[in-house]
């Protein structure tokens, strides 16, 4: 709530834009959809003209929804109002911020199904696309798809679409900023390198200042693109992402990726959840991140079952970046350092020596640290300057007050990740570290010179540490995220609009940039699903998800996380495309878990676009999470708690006509885990036979989590699903 404060010292709350959904595709004509939100606002504000200037957007394509400016009683007024399924703030959401094909085993000249894949659209909501980039050259490719009813909006700095860019629009329904450039044009970087990453054309010679060299490609390198710019340089804000959703829906995409997200909401509350929900509906998968607040336990967003939520990991490449000192050591840290030296070595200090005299006693942080505002110019002009942990953004500070580098001592398990910096940067470990700053107490004049960095071959893959982490904090049985995928140091195009870091003070601008997030993540499943999709046009968005997650590779723990760090495993599409077995799930079924949550059925029946859906015609005995999920996880209150857990699942033959499938079970210890029948006969294809899973027994008293894995084999497929149980004190 918003108070806007008069010089006589009296205040007015100022309307916030809510979103008013009201669950399927009205029933009507798109006027007069538009018509019954201007009385439900009229009814609900009592001004037909203040209700009018209220309205921000109507949605109508693919669901029943409005935005307007409202006040906190005008919004539960709506909410009470029969028709309407949820009321809540447009907030803000962040984004989630190659070789990489090759590490997932999809080579260049690997099969692929071209002529199929070119008539396969992604589309991406994101921050725009740049169109020039070589990634997105269009030459032999003929006109779009039929199907396709989407459109190109003009821009600034935008030069068009063609026939492989084929849609890009943009959406800012208010709220407007000077700085605001209304183009589907990206300027930020990150949408153009997502579209590349899921489907840009093969780019040889590809790098980033001659790191990463190679060809840079996306998974379904045929397929053709469909951007909807829906984040701005403030962020990406709900009412933008539903009305994205909302076209692209009713545009004909194949699948939709989103590395978009922020706290885990209620499902009906959330722009994401409900979009996801209506292009399940229409047959369209959404891949979207998982977000980037890793290594916490209980941080994953975009958790509901129908989305297909992404965990980023590591490919066998990191980058390394060789610091000398002046007595001749040498150590290795960490980052994507495109400088090579230019004067041989530089005079080193550290934030101690370099303080102001504010920054010894700064209440923000010390000079240690080198936080903004705590260094002495004069100290730090011309010389690389060791740092310890501190707010970040060292670069940037050192780099306004004339530093020639920086080394950054970091923890040990977030070296994992590369980043780039606008000066010459090293973040090492602690070790390195102490070593680094007692030679600068040893000598007079201490020395140093940073090397430009080089890719080094490292084992992989493991979940980033940067990763947000399970479990589900929406609907606990439900594991989450769903599978892993390359989201770290991965090269992809670059929009040249803005520099290398995307700050005014750098001054370096390419066509290919190197970054990590669980946002790299996102498209590659995007990407693999479309590739699947390519294979089977016919299968359910829930069959392609859990092709891909039961056929994904074992991933080991790093940080003690489990499953709950990288879900199923890392991708592997080209097994997903025969995986033998899959868990297929229906609209029904998605009504029928959310009838097990507590949704009651006359808001499920407007979000299926009916009169009222019965919950009680549902049988009791779902199991324990109540859903034909490819994985299964149950919480328990306490680590004293009896485990006692059923899972009822389906599954449907999409491999050989007949087949015999003996289940195998690696049970954790403390339990005992049961599947009846254990042999599945299969007699024909698409042929369906449901089991039984039941779990019993203890968690190790050293454990708040338990994995074990069961796993479904014909000796040409294996069908594997990891089963979680934990208790939820740990997470709280």
């Amino acid at each position: 709530m918003v108070a806007v404060i008069f010089s006589d010292g009296s205040n007015e709350i100022v309307r916030q834009p809510y979103i008013v959904y009201m669950g399927g595709v009205p029933k009507v004509a798109r006027t007069a959809a538009v018509d019954h939100h201007n009385r439900l606002l009229g009814m609900a504000i009592g001004n037909e003209g203040v209700a009018k200037q209220s309205l921000i957007h109507s949605y109508g394509k693919s669901f029943n929804a409005f935005a307007a400016r409202l006040l906190p009683h005008e919004a539960n007024l709506l909410k009470n109002m029969e028709g309407v399924v949820s009321v809540f703030p447009s907030m803000k959401k962040k984004l989630h911020t190659s070789r990489s094909w090759d590490f997932l085993g999809m080579p260049a000249l690997g099969k692929r199904n071209h002529k199929v894949q070119s008539n396969m659209i992604v589309g991406l909501l994101d921050t725009g696309i740049y169109t020039g980039s070589p990634s997105f050259n269009d030459k032999g490719y003929g006109p779009p798809p039929p199907k396709w009813r989407g459109t190109c909006a003009k821009g600034i700095n935008f030069t068009g679409c063609n026939n492989k860019v084929i849609g890009a629009r943009y959406y800012r329904l208010e709220a407007h900023y000077s700085y605001d450039v209304m183009t589907p044009a990206d300027i930020e970087g990150h949408g153009t390198h997502t579209a590349s990453t899921a489907a840009g054309i093969p780019v040889e010679e590809a790098n980033f200042y001659n790191l990463a060299k190679g060809t840079a490609r996306g998974g379904v390198p045929s397929a053709r693109i469909a951007m909807y710019k829906v984040c701005w340089i403030d962020g990406c804000h709900d009412m933008d992402i539903l009305a994205a959703f909302d076209d692209a829906i009713d545009d004909g995409v194949d699948v939709i990726s989103v590395s978009v997200g922020g706290g885990a909401n209620d499902y009906f509350n959330d722009p994401i959840a409900i979009g996801a929900f209506h292009a399940t509906s229409r047959r369209i998968l959404t891949s979207c991140s998982g977000g980037n607040d890793g290594p916490d336990l209980m941080t994953v967003t975009n958790v509901a079952p129908w989305i297909f939520t992404v965990a980023a990991s590591a490919m066998d490449r990191e980058f390394k970046t060789e610091i000398v000192l002046g007595n001749g050591k040498k150590a290795k840290g960490v980052s994507v350092n495109s400088f090579s030296p230019k004067n041989g070595t530089y005079p080193l200090i550290s934030g101690a020596k370099a303080a102001n005299s504010s920054g010894l006693i700064d209440y923000y942080g010390y000079a240690r640290a080198c936080d903004y505002g705590t260094l002495d110019m004069n100290k730090v002009k011309g010389k690389i300057v060791y740092c310890v942990p501190g707010e970040g953004g060292q670069d940037t500070t050192l780099k306004e007050l004339g530093g020639a580098g920086t080394i950054i001592q970091t923890p040990d398990e977030e070296l994992d990740v590369a980043f780039t910096f606008i000066i010459p940067t090293a973040t090492v470990n602690i070790k390195v570290g102490d070593m680094i700053e007692r030679y600068i107490n040893s000598t007079k004049n201490p020395q140093a010179i940073i090397m430009k960095s080089n890719a080094e071959k490292t084992i992989a893959p493991f979940v980033a540490s940067f990763s947000s982490r399970g479990p589900n904090g929406i609907s606990f049985n439900i594991l989450k995220p769903d599978i892993s995928a390359p989201g770290v140091d991965i090269l992809a195009a670059w929009t040249p609009l803005t520099s290398v870091a995307g700050t005014i003070d750098d001054n370096r601008f390419t066509v290919f940039n190197i970054i990590s997030g669980t946002s790299m993540a996102c498209p590659h499943v995007a990407a693999a699903a479309a590739y699947v999709k390519s294979y089977h046009p016919d299968w359910s968005p829930a069959a392609i998800k859990s092709a891909l997650m039961t056929t994904a590779s074992e991933m080991k723990a790093k940080l003690d996380d489990t499953e709950f760090g990288y879900g199923s495993g890392q991708i592997n599409p080209r097994k997903a495309v025969r995986p033998g077995l899959v868990y297929d799930l229906s609209k029904s079924s998605y009504i029928r878990f959310l009838c097990k949550e507590g949704y009651n059925g006359t808001i499920l029946g407007l979000i299926v676009g009916g009169s009222h859906a019965n919950c009680s015609s549902f049988p009791r005995a779902l199991g324990s999470d109540g859903l034909n999920y490819p994985t299964m996880q149950f919480q328990i209150a306490s680590p004293n708690e009896p485990v006692s857990a059923v899972f009822i699942r389906t599954v449907t033959n999409v491999g050989y006509g007949k087949s015999v499938y003996k289940a195998t079970v690696k049970s954790a210890k403390g339990l005992k885990i049961t599947v009846t029948p254990n042999t599945l006969i299969f007699n024909r294809p698409h042929q369906k036979k449901s089991f039984k899973v039941v779990v019993k027994g203890n968690l190790q008293a050293d454990s708040a989590i338990s994995s074990s894995v069961l796993q479904w084999s014909d000796s040409k497929h294996i069908v594997r699903s990891p089963i979680m149980i934990y208790y939820s004190l740990p997470m709280e």
